[in-house]
């Protein structure tokens, strides 16, 4: 039998799982914190591994559902006693689908789910009302443990309020029954009314002289005060 040389297929073998162990480990330490957040993995049955497993180009990973990009579409973190759902919870700003039932949760959620423009749907305990109230959903369904708030509403069409933006601007959906207003291309400033691109070569002028006379003025007064000693 012919000796193996370094480069037979036989000996690309062990390579080869070498380099997808590898690979497979980068992408277990690339998650998101707020996947790892909660110690576990979705439960097979939840809503989000429902969602997660009718795309087959979506994966489940610890507590997300995410795509081929890495991007959150689905965070379950029911079940894992939050108070809030922590400083990491803005990473999953993309989610469609997040579950937060069975977890102690104060009341007033509405600013954390600032940017949450993609979410349709919402699990929350039974005694925690859907962020922006009823009018910021489509459907709100109680059940005996839980309450779904599914179908965000998009208030910029709903509000009726035309000079709620100024007249340079535009409202754009900001999250469950929030919104901001955005100026129009070339408008910026106080009410979208100064017109033509912001300058930063000027802003970071006239900061960066103003942190000059600052810092001279503080070096000038520390040496008065040491002669002074």
């Amino acid at each position: 039998m012919a000796p193996r040389g370094p480069g037979s297929p036989s000996n690309l073998v062990p390579w080869a799982a070498a380099v997808l162990l590898v690979v497979g480990a980068k992408r277990a330490l690339a998650l998101p914190e707020i996947c790892i957040q909660c110690p576990g993995s979705v439960r097979n049955l939840s809503e989000v591994a429902l969602y997660c497993k009718q795309t087959p180009e979506l994966m489940l990973q610890a507590r997300c559902c995410l795509n081929q990009k890495g991007t959150i579409l689905g965070l379950d973190l029911q079940n894992c006693s939050l108070k809030d759902p922590g400083p990491n919870f803005p990473q999953a700003h993309t989610a469609v689908i997040i579950d937060l039932q069975a977890n102690p949760l104060k009341d007033d959620l509405a600013n954390i789910f600032r940017g949450f423009t993609q979410l349709q749907t919402l699990i929350l305990p039974q005694d925690v009302s859907c962020p922006g109230g009823i009018n910021a959903w489509n459907t709100v369904t109680f059940y005996m443990n839980n309450q779904t708030c599914q179908g965000q509403r998009n208030l910029c069409n709903s509000t009726g309020d035309q000079e709620m933006c100024p007249e340079n601007g535009s409202c754009v959906p900001d999250g469950p029954g929030l919104l901001q207003c955005v100026c129009a291309d070339g408008f910026h400033g106080y009410k979208c009314m100064r017109q033509g691109s912001f300058s930063l070569l000027m802003f970071f002028g006239i900061l960066g002289s103003t942190t000059l006379s600052v810092s001279v003025l503080l070096w000038g007064t520390q040496r008065r005060k040491a002669k002074a000693s």
